[in-house]
């Protein structure tokens, strides 16, 4: 199983809460705090999607850990160029294959909750998205963590309908090499000719305040 999971926007100069501001008052939803990743010196906020799906607002912190982790350093990397959208994540259910061709074992994340539960997942992939800003990191939730997804912070008000993505379905498929999954199989994928760096350019939800590209 391969389907995608979240698409994580990194914050521009004004800070953490400016940024989710200015989001949930385009899309007309509410936001949830979300917390620390203590392991990658970061910290976040969640939209809540349909299809089990998340908006990931995310922020760098002055911390020993953002610059070791690939992931810190993604996300100081484009809130440095003034925030945006830094990526987009797939999850599958085994990530052995993808350790064994990349050569690395995957990283574990977490994220604990005020009232002491704990999210807890396996990540890989981001020194290639560093590298290639067009193609996902893959990530594996853990066992038992059904019920603390984001995407279950609260009845979802917005779907992601559309990624408008600056680069080639052929070097994406190249990368997840599993042509017979569609990770977009619940939504469109606009790809345009990069003329500059590739990546996401946009991403479309049906809200509230009706359809919105951010």
């Amino acid at each position: 199983m391969m389907r995608l999971d979240h698409v994580s926007y990194a914050v521009g100069p004004d800070g953490l809460d400016s940024t989710v501001r200015r989001i949930v008052d385009v899309l007309g939803v509410e936001r949830v705090k979300g917390g620390l990743h203590p392991r990658f010196g970061t910290r976040n906020a969640i939209i809540p999607l349909a299809k089990r799906q998340y908006l990931e607002i995310v922020e760098v912190l002055d911390h020993p850990s953002a610059d070791k982790a690939p992931f810190g350093q993604a996300v100081r990397n484009r809130s440095q160029v003034g925030g945006g959208w830094m990526g987009w994540c797939v999850t599958v259910d085994d990530l052995s294959h993808f350790e064994e061709r990349l050569g690395r074992k995957a990283v574990p994340g977490n994220r604990k909750f005020p009232d002491g539960n704990e999210l807890t997942w396996q990540q890989i992939g981001i020194k290639g998205l560093i590298a290639d800003p067009q193609v996902p990191y893959l990530l594996r939730w853990d066992e038992g963590t059904e019920h603390l997804h984001p995407s279950q912070a609260y009845p979802p008000q917005a779907e992601l309908t559309k990624l408008s993505i600056a680069g080639s379905p052929e070097r994406v498929t190249d990368w997840l090499n599993c042509p017979d999954a569609d990770p977009f199989e619940d939504v469109d994928v606009d790809w345009i000719a990069p003329s500059g760096t590739p990546g996401i350019m946009s991403v479309t939800f049906r809200s509230p305040n009706g359809e919105v590209t951010i």
